[in-house]
């Protein structure tokens, strides 16, 4: 992979409706090129050697007392995905009270809030733990995941009954046709089949049975590229038929996926000028306009090819996400990573949220403390000896 200065696309169209992990949009989607000019000399603001420790010191320190971990700070937002996230990244750290303390937090609303909701932690909520809203069926395969992984690295039992009633929870969303529902929204309304999410359970959920390869069948039959060999979302618009995340997760998921959709990705690079430290950083964008840096989203693509061994192109990922550290407020000494480089869209059409180029986040953050300690959070389950009939993205299976 090479990332260098491109050409960015100018996204111009009417605001589509769209939401963060549901990939439907239905504006029609046009462009425009604009050449940015990078000058040869950026005007970097001056800011002190990113560390791991400074970053996660940064991170660590966003626990509250409640055992959740804010998004960002000075935010009251807590994110399901964001802790399990940060759960993973303190149990690699050797920190286990700190990702207990999470873990303990849903484990006490099993009853009052999981088994109240008929399955499904809440997505959203503030940094005590009240006003929850949204169930995704993607984020609480995440906290199935984060289960898993304290499982196996403690060797207990502690967490077992929550770690089944979600998983029971996650087979039970499956349709006839193999896909699972996504959840349902605040206002009730359910939340669409969402390929990242599909596949994000898929390896949440233990072992292969029925469920994966109904999971499997599904995806060959209706998430699948076959001259692209990509999967794709469910958007009516071709224009955001492909998503980022779908190529890094689709190869970190499933076992074999061919490695070529590492370099497909390049699609997604574009060189922005980053809000906070005023100097040109390239990554991946979300979808094909490219017009931001999403920075989980290049951790993601580090993450791939680290486990493909290629190593030079991690290093060259990991030296541009390095570019873009932002200090925190609480405290200068430490440092985190906003959502994207620049202000821009999220995937579709809609605009991101005001600051999402100007505070670190969890995400983006834990993702890059991930790719720097080498450790993998499907490596788990990625193993779950899938029969060459239906492995459709090598050929031989269902396309």
């Amino acid at each position: 992979m090479k990332i260098k200065n491109v050409l960015l696309w100018i996204l111009i169209s009417s605001l589509a409706s769209c939401m963060e992990d549901v990939t439907t949009v239905y504006e029609k989607h046009v462009t425009e090129t604009v050449l940015i000019d990078i000058p040869a000399e950026e005007t970097q603001q001056e800011m002190a050697e990113v560390t791991p420790e400074k970053v996660y010191h940064w991170m660590s320190g966003l626990q509250r007392s409640s055992g959740l971990v804010e998004s960002t700070e000075y935010t009251n937002f807590v994110s399901l995905y964001d802790n399990a996230l940060a759960a993973l990244t303190f149990m690699e750290e050797g920190d286990l009270d700190k990702a207990e303390r999470i873990f303990d937090f849903f484990n006490e609303r099993l009853q009052s809030e999981f088994h109240a909701n008929n399955g499904g932690f809440f997505q959203y909520r503030d940094a005590s733990g009240e006003g929850g809203s949204r169930i995704w069926m993607g984020d609480n395969a995440w906290l199935l995941r984060a289960l898993n992984h304290y499982h196996e690295t403690t060797q207990s039992e502690r967490y077992n009954t929550m770690a089944r009633d979600l998983e029971t929870w996650l087979r039970s969303l499956q349709e006839t046709d193999g896909g699972l529902r996504g959840g349902t929204n605040e206002d009730g309304s359910a939340i669409p089949r969402v390929t990242e999410g599909i596949i994000t359970a898929f390896n949440a959920v233990k072992g292969y049975d029925e469920f994966h390869e109904r999971i499997l069948l599904f995806l060959g039959e209706q998430r699948w590229d076959p001259l692209e060999m990509a999967l794709i979302t469910d958007s009516e618009n071709p224009a955001y038929q492909h998503a980022m995340d779908l190529y890094s997760l689709g190869y970190l998921i499933l076992d074999g996926y061919p490695e070529e959709i590492l370099q497909k990705a390049d699609r997604f690079l574009t060189t922005q000028h980053a809000t906070a430290q005023k100097n040109a950083v390239s990554g991946y964008c979300f979808d094909d306009d490219r017009d931001v840096v999403w920075l989980e989203g290049s951790a993601q693509m580090a993450m791939a090819y680290q486990v493909a061994e290629h190593h030079e192109a991690v290093q060259e990922i990991i030296l541009e996400m390095d570019r873009a550290f932002i200090p925190g407020e609480i405290n200068e000494e430490v440092m985190g990573l906003p959502y994207t480089s620049n202000p821009g869209t999220n995937f579709g059409a809609t605009q991101l949220w005001a600051h999402a180029d100007k505070t670190p986040a969890v995400s983006s953050t834990a993702w890059y403390l991930m790719v720097r300690k080498g450790f993998d959070p499907f490596l788990l389950e990625r193993d779950k000896e899938i029969p060459t009939s239906v492995r459709f993205w090598t050929g031989s299976g269902v396309n």
